[in-house]
């Protein structure tokens, strides 16, 4: 299996890395199983958060007797020093471990450093310092805060979305990480589901210095993943043509699924919704176009225009005018 060796924390991971997030949709006996199978296959890293309802448990449960075999990183989006404490107990309790690997500051509107008044750095410091952390990291979907982070020199990792329709600031993002020796870690590597064909996506990344996770729920998702590990798929001429259309197609203003937009006050699932003419062309229609799914989508009339969603886009886009289209859009397959 392809390793990388993670920025200046100097941990060697496994290019498939364990996105964890999605393993809290499955029930505890087929999620442990999963994440036994990835261990067992060589997999090393697995990525984590507080607010992935109950992934830290599974976690734990599964990998705690391997424990100083593999790589964990979780995450807090805590903005006091009290809710960081509280969470970082939390985590450890749940992964049945002392310590964690990469802690990192999950998705914040800014950059925490020290003395910036928050106090949340000098906590993860202090939590370093007493050996409940090895690594200090930051996930983020601005790119602003991303390089402030970077430049900082204050993050040993960087967690962000990159795949092929990363754009040029994007790359050199992912550059400016390698010029400083912060680990990159890539996530969105599947565009949130937009990216169909996984070993497009594994070929393309092979190219550049990153700690790809992919998010798995499903064991067919892992043997995918785990096939490469013997015949990684090479970036043909074939798929670079490919990939060359998927960027035409898919690059620009579309919704990423990050889902930070929520929650949404009058209830749209917004993080779905905004994206459903691409999921209707890249995906089987029949569970979009079902009775629940025009629940869904009938949503978008509801909505209050308060601008919420726009605020809080982490790539600025204009929600409400892409719910209004994907929703006109929609309405052309129910004919």
């Amino acid at each position: 299996m392809e390793t990388i060796r993670l920025g200046r924390t100097n941990l060697v991971v496994t290019k498939n890395g364990f996105g964890a997030l999605p393993v809290q949709r499955a029930n505890m006996e087929d999620a442990c199983r999963i994440l036994r199978k990835a261990y067992d296959n060589g997999i090393n890293y697995f990525d984590t958060a507080r607010a992935y309802t109950d992934s830290e448990e599974k976690l734990g449960k599964a990998l705690h007797d391997v424990r100083e075999r593999i790589i964990i990183s979780t995450k807090t989006m805590s903005n006091t020093v009290e809710g960081f404490w509280e969470q970082l107990h939390t985590s450890l309790r749940l992964l049945q471990t002392d310590y964690i690997d990469i802690y990192q500051f999950h998705n914040p509107s800014f950059c925490p450093k020290p003395d910036d008044g928050t106090g949340l750095y000098e906590a993860m410091l202090e939590a370093k310092a007493k050996g409940m952390i090895r690594h200090i990291g930051i996930t983020n979907h601005r790119l602003a805060v991303a390089e402030e982070a970077v430049l900082s020199g204050l993050y040993d990792t960087l967690q962000f979305p990159f795949s092929y329709l990363a754009s040029e600031k994007e790359e050199a993002l992912m550059r400016l990480c390698e010029e400083h020796d912060v680990g990159f870690i890539c996530m969105k590597a599947l565009a949130g589901g937009l990216i169909t064909r996984s070993d497009a996506a594994y070929a393309y990344l092979a190219q550049f210095p990153v700690a790809p996770i992919w998010g798995i729920q499903h064991e067919h998702e892992l043997d995918e993943f785990l096939s490469y590990n013997d015949n990684p798929p090479a970036l043909t001429e074939e798929l670079t043509t490919f990939i060359e259309q998927e960027r035409r197609e898919l690059t620009g203003e579309f919704c990423r699924g990050c889902g930070y937009c929520l929650p949404c006050p009058a209830g749209i699932e917004i993080h779905t919704c905004a994206r459903m003419s691409l999921l209707l062309r890249r995906s089987p229609t029949a569970g979009h176009l079902s009775e629940r799914g025009q629940a869904m989508m009938k949503k978008i009339e509801d909505c209050i225009h308060c601008g919420q969603c726009k605020s809080k886009c982490p790539y600025g886009l204009d929600t409400p005018t892409l719910l209004e289209k994907n929703y006109e859009d929609y309405k052309t397959f129910l004919k």
